[in-house]
């Protein structure tokens, strides 16, 4: 059977839970954007940077946790618990949409905020992004309960690299585990569904085995630098604990801080965020038996399985397949996308990472696909997920 995820949809892990804790389930752009002054992004005093530590010595983790924890927080809803961490001086709290999710598509107006200092504070829900599953709440609090995090780069991210997630397992407030960047470019199912009930994709995710558990979810990744590179999303596992709730097996994924990045002001000042829509549906990953039943010249690319009538790559010509193969589901004739404007294509995970990390509603862009024995470059006007 076919399934076809809009926007550049595709098929994602199955069993994968969402981090929070309590109703624990299996779970773009605009222009670019500069941090007004009230938005400024902090940076660690020179004394305080664990990069003049031994990364490997336990000094240099001890460091980063006394730097960092005060800026992480524990939030508690009617239905369950999540993490968080201090965005700005002005009280914007970053965490997963899923922590503070009333229901599928909303989320509580009110949460409660805990700080390590023991303060304690309602925080009011001012924006929630469901495609990338981050939402900021807003609280009053003194300044010095404050303590914003200074956030990385996460496409610096090297596979192998050490990486700390600091949250609040099964309400264990300020746990810390130490783990390495497993994988980088994944993609999970979309808090956000298209109108033919199908999830969209969200992408450019980290995956760690850093241990992520429920109660983790909306909590900051960092790097050895003490930067917040991710938020903890969601964790692939196959165990329960006696609760039902799911439990760490080594794979954990989170929100590239890239795209909290470009989301997280938008969702202050408009309390939403528009991602860039093609209107196309790609499998993430081809066997080579169904390379050769395609006919594919090539075994790299992201190859078209379906097209939105009437979206953005339709009205560009985009084609997908259309010939029954040996394959059940999958047909040939489809475009295969090998680049997008001049950067390449090996899967369909680079496709939407570059959407994602350069591009918005309205902007064009440049695909080049081969069809056939034709190599074409298709300029298509990107337009905003429905």
């Amino acid at each position: 059977m076919k399934k076809y995820r809009w926007i550049v949809p595709v098929l994602t892990l199955a069993l994968t839970a969402l981090a929070c804790r309590g109703a624990a389930v299996g779970t773009p752009q605009a222009p670019t954007l500069q941090p007004s002054a009230a938005e400024t992004i902090p940076t660690l005093a020179p004394s305080q940077n664990v990069q003049n530590a031994n990364p490997a010595s336990q000094d240099a983790l001890v460091t980063l946790f006394e730097n960092v924890s005060p800026g992480t927080v524990a939030i508690f809803t009617d239905s369950g618990q999540g993490s968080g961490f201090v965005y700005d001086a002005q009280g914007h709290i970053i965490t997963n949409f899923h922590v503070v999710a009333k229901d599928q598509k909303t989320a509580y107006p009110t949460v409660e905020v805990h700080f390590t200092s023991g303060f304690m504070a309602e925080g009011k829900v001012v924006g929630v992004d469901l495609d990338s599953d981050v939402a900021v709440v807003k609280v009053d609090a003194p300044a010095s309960e404050l303590k914003p995090l200074p956030l990385g780069d996460s496409s610096a991210l090297k596979v192998g690299q050490t990486v700390v997630a600091i949250g609040n397992p099964f309400g264990l407030q300020s746990t810390m585990t130490v783990g390495i960047i497993s994988a980088l470019g994944r993609i999970l199912d979309s808090e956000h569904a298209s109108p033919e009930g199908s999830p969209f994709t969200a992408g450019d995710i980290i995956q760690t085995d850093a241990a992520i558990n429920p109660g983790n979810s909306g909590g900051p990744l960092f790097n050895l630098q003490g930067e917040v590179v991710g938020i903890n999303r969601a964790i692939r596992t196959y165990s329960q604990n006696d609760s039902g709730e799911p439990v760490n097996s080594g794979i954990g994924f989170a929100v590239s801080i890239n795209i909290v990045k470009r989301v997280a002001p938008i969702l202050i000042s408009d309390g939403k965020y528009d991602y860039p829509y093609l209107g196309i549906s790609s499998s993430s990953s081809l066997t080579l038996s169904a390379v050769k039943e395609l006919g594919l010249p090539q075994f790299t690319g992201a190859y078209v399985v379906g097209v939105a009538a009437g979206g953005p790559a339709d009205k560009a010509g985009i084609k997908a397949g259309n010939k029954p193969t040996k394959i059940q589901g999958l047909s040939s004739g489809g475009d295969l996308i090998v680049a997008i404007d001049g950067v390449e294509v090996r899967t369909f995970d680079d496709l939407l990472a570059y959407l994602l990390n350069n591009k918005g509603p309205g902007d064009t862009v440049t695909l080049t696909v081969l069809r056939g024995s034709e190599k074409l470059d298709i300029p298509i006007i990107l337009g905003k997920r429905p």
